[in-house]
């Protein structure tokens, strides 16, 4: 089978298309012939090895040379065979996940525990936008958030994969949502349910006097003083990336701001879907609000897997609007 194989850290060229035998199912796996996964940030962190303090974290990159040989995080395909005691799923079935690694090749083993049944309503590629981004804009604002109807919730990089998942979920539970973006994708923003989007080539969102229930923070673009003083007195902060560095960004950003948590009435935490305990529910909620009509993914650009390297290149330069998906 052909794949995208890393053997060391570098920019997207990194990645060496090439053939390696395909994975048969062990016992409780689930052989799936992938049709489409998406690129993350998580991907191209792990490509790059940066910034190099996460490779003394668990789920980071590895200290010397990547731990993770196939990447692609996101997942959708066929069913192509089962192992034993696999229960759910028989060949044929449509599903998708959101795993560690895998999604850059033609076949990849899933645990039955990690794997859903594709929305029906979804292409294979439409449903590979969906893991990584739609279960963290989930556990953002359901488990972390604790998100309750009729709260205001303020979503910055509204535009983005996390964002666009985000603002639609928000309006789901019953929240009204302002939207931060550039100008150039605001009304993409307001067609996702927006109650109100804010520019902030022009505005400054953190000074307009407006307080949030809940603010969601995909952009990492102001100081946690700054967003502090958008939120309520009991108002709560969720983090899930910002700019990236070499040394230490995002992650030196994040637990600086986790350790103001204790000295404030604000809450203060991070959404981190590579440790969620139930990608499962997570995928199979999302699949019941794609399927009511009540989410849908923005796909941004599509990718043949020969251009996987673009596909990184153009996904790191972190502009894209919605999610960039690669066919195979």
């Amino acid at each position: 089978m052909k794949a995208a194989i890393l053997r060391s850290y570098g920019p997207p060229d990194a990645l060496d298309l090439t053939d390696v035998q395909r994975p048969a199912p062990g016992d409780g796996e689930v052989l799936v012939r992938v049709r489409a996964t998406s690129v993350n940030p998580y991907d191209w962190h792990h490509i790059r090895g940066e910034p190099l303090v996460a490779r003394l974290l668990p789920d980071g990159p590895a200290l010397r040379a990547p731990g993770i040989s196939i990447l692609g995080c996101d997942m959708a395909g066929q069913v192509e065979a089962v192992g034993r005691n696999v229960t759910e799923f028989r060949p044929g079935d449509d599903v998708y996940a959101l795993l560690s690694g895998g999604g850059f090749g033609e076949y990849v083993c899933v645990r039955e525990d990690l794997l859903a049944a594709k929305p029906a309503n979804l292409s294979y590629e439409q449903a590979a936008a969906v893991p990584m981004a739609g279960v963290t804009a989930l556990v953002g604002l359901r488990d972390v958030g604790r998100i309750q109807p009729g709260q205001r919730v303020l979503v910055n990089g509204a535009s983005g994969g996390v964002g666009t998942f985000a603002v639609q979920l928000a309006r789901a539970f019953g929240a009204t949502v302002t939207g931060v973006c550039s100008s150039r994708n605001v009304d993409l923003v307001r067609s996702l349910g927006a109650d109100e989007v804010v520019d902030y080539t022009t505005e400054d969102f953190t000074r307009r006097g407006r307080r949030y229930d809940l603010l969601l923070d995909n952009a990492g673009s102001r100081s946690v003083p700054a967003y502090r003083r958008v939120l309520t007195r009991n108002g709560t902060l969720v983090l899930v990336g910002g700019p990236a560095g070499r040394w230490l960004q995002p992650a030196g950003r994040v637990f600086a701001a986790l350790a103001v948590g204790p000295l404030v009435s604000q809450r203060i935490a991070i959404a981190d879907a590579v440790r969620c305990p139930d990608k499962k529910q997570c995928l199979r909620l999302l699949a019941e609000l794609i399927e009511d009509g009540r989410v849908t993914p923005v796909v941004d650009r599509r990718y043949p897997f020969a251009e996987i390297r673009a596909a990184v290149r153009y996904q790191e330069e972190g502009h894209s609007p919605g999610k960039v998906v690669v066919t195979l």
